[in-house]
């Protein structure tokens, strides 16, 4: 044990061995803070909103996780430096230890607070920083890294310690947790708050960091997410990231915040087989990544100069799998690629005799939509089902996270017919996707498929409104013995009439025979 607490005591000196810099964590937190702000503020993902508490369990037991209603980029004039206030106020009292009738209340009168100090951090960037005060003894018993620094073989004698690579406010975080076993997590520094919490080893705070990013999760903070969880090696979290960058692809490749992502993750985005997007959404993406890498490196965004920047990660794009047109007018235009490689391109397009090429040939597979059947038969009456205006709508929630593509629906009895039809998906009354469009019916009991622009996220355990209203043919098909659970893979839906419904669809019968969506797959496929 002794080897291994010589070893941790060496975490404290300097900063983990990471490629981010303290600032560039500040920065990328703030950018992510307006994600999460939107997020938690719309109670319609059903996620607290900003001012509320949720617990966690882990062992057993329950511990506070507070998101406070303010997120203060300094500890002064903070509720947070308000509360280190009021507790050290507190200990003024030369009897206040007998108004705290827990071990946990007289810890937590010690956070913060210089009474019996025996240890100082001077945390922050040259500058920036704030002397915080703290016990040995509530350290050590809450992080091997502190007891190391402070008991094992090469425990420190000084007074006071230099921590440069962390911020005050998540430094803060830390403590509170280890003196009052209460985490309080604010957007803008829950990334720094991840980092100190790897940093000293205290796996809970690091958990709780990462449930709280999770919640916030969404196609435009999804790479920048990607990024930070590979730096902080947390696998789970990459996998939702994942998740939503396959499935919500070009909104995600889209977004502000992937032209800051690292070489490393652009080059695991690129060779992704399962992104579920056209390839010219990936050259345009890559282009984007490339100019913003110049301006860091302090280089005009040259066709050369971006070219040298992607480096091997070029190799990545499938340039073949575009079309013919496509590439004619986009990166055979550009001045990205060499003669010789814009050669072989228009011959591997035209030619019987291709040419050997250096970018991948093969189309990525991307995600197959999969469907939820809702009815186990259908049928048409002389007098049913008749499109007026009226809305055919039905509710669902999931037990695992899917993301919906668009719903199938019954056409014509009476033989062939247009359909113009709007389709909408909504949580708590709140418009989460909608589309015009239309479809043709063949006059036969099949279903046809509408879409949305771009899949939507639908998270378990929530009920949702899938809502259609047609115009077309007065009587088509309608389904019959509907079933209000539904196993669809390895997604459980489950379905309940919707106060929306004016046309007559519920869980028994109707319209909205199917759901269409991206969802995991069981490993028999």
């Amino acid at each position: 044990m002794s080897n291994f607490y010589n070893k941790v005591s060496l975490a404290y000196t300097k900063p983990m061995n990471k490629r981010m810099t303290l600032q560039e964590i500040s920065q990328a937190s703030q950018w992510i803070n307006g994600e999460i702000n939107d997020t938690l503020s719309v109670n319609s993902y059903g996620m607290p909103q900003s001012g509320s508490t949720v617990s966690q369990r882990e062992n057993s037991s329950f511990l506070p996780v507070t998101q406070p209603a303010s997120a203060p980029t300094s500890p002064v004039g903070s509720p947070v430096s308000q509360l280190l206030s009021d507790l050290s106020n507190i200990t003024l009292d030369p009897n206040w230890q007998a108004i705290k009738s827990t071990v946990r209340e007289r810890n937590a009168a010690m956070f913060n607070n210089d009474l019996m100090a025996d240890i100082y951090f001077v945390v922050g960037n040259p500058g920036h920083t704030q002397r915080i005060p703290s016990h040995k003894y509530i350290l050590a018993t809450g992080s091997s890294v502190f007891y190391a620094m402070f008991y094992g073989g090469l425990a420190d004698t000084k007074e006071e310690i230099e921590v440069p690579d962390v911020e005050p406010t998540a430094f803060l975080t830390l403590l509170r947790y280890l003196y009052c076993d209460e985490i309080q997590l604010e957007p803008d520094t829950v990334l720094a708050t991840l980092y100190v919490a790897k940093k000293y080893i205290v796996p809970h705070l690091a958990r709780a960091c990462v449930n709280y990013l999770e919640t916030s999760l969404t196609a435009k903070n999804a790479c920048l997410l990607l990024s930070q969880s590979r730096l902080f090696e947390e696998p789970e979290l990459m996998q939702r990231c994942w998740e939503v960058i396959d499935a919500q692809a070009e909104i995600a490749l889209h977004s502000d915040g992937f032209v800051d992502i690292d070489a490393d993750t652009l080059q695991s985005v690129l060779g992704r087989e399962t992104i579920n997007c056209k390839e010219t959404i990936l050259w345009e993406a890559a282009m984007n990544w490339a100019s913003a890498e110049c301006s860091r490196r302090e280089i005009e965004p040259t066709p050369s100069n971006k070219r040298q920047v992607l480096d091997s990660a070029l190799y990545l794009l499938r340039l073949p799998a575009m079309s013919l047109e496509e590439f004619a007018n986009g990166p055979a235009q550009m001045g990205m690629l060499t003669l010789e490689e814009t050669v072989d391109l228009f011959l591997h397009y035209t030619a019987s005799n291709k040419p050997r090429l250096t970018y991948p040939t093969k189309p990525r597979i991307g995600l197959k939509p999969q469907t939820c059947h809702r009815f186990q038969s259908c049928a048409y009456r002389s007098n049913q089902w008749r499109y007026r205006g009226r809305c055919d709508s039905i509710q669902f929630s999931v037990d695992r996270r899917v993301f919906i593509v668009g719903f199938g629906l019954y056409g014509s009895s009476t033989g062939a017919s247009d359909y113009t039809v709007k389709i909408e998906l909504k949580r708590l009354g709140r418009i989460l996707a909608e589309n015009n469009t239309k479809f043709f019916s063949d006059g036969s009991s099949n279903t046809f498929h509408v879409y949305f622009a771009h899949p939507v996220q639908v998270d378990p355990e929530l009920f949702y409104t899938a809502s259609a209203i047609l115009d077309g043919a007065e009587l088509s098909y309608f389904g019959q013995e509907g079933l209000s659970e539904i196993n669809a893979g390895c997604v459980t839906f489950q379905f309940q009439c919707s106060s929306e419904s004016t046309n007559g669809t519920g869980v028994q019968g109707g319209q909205i025979p199917e759901l269409i969506f991206y969802g995991p797959i069981s490993e028999n496929h």
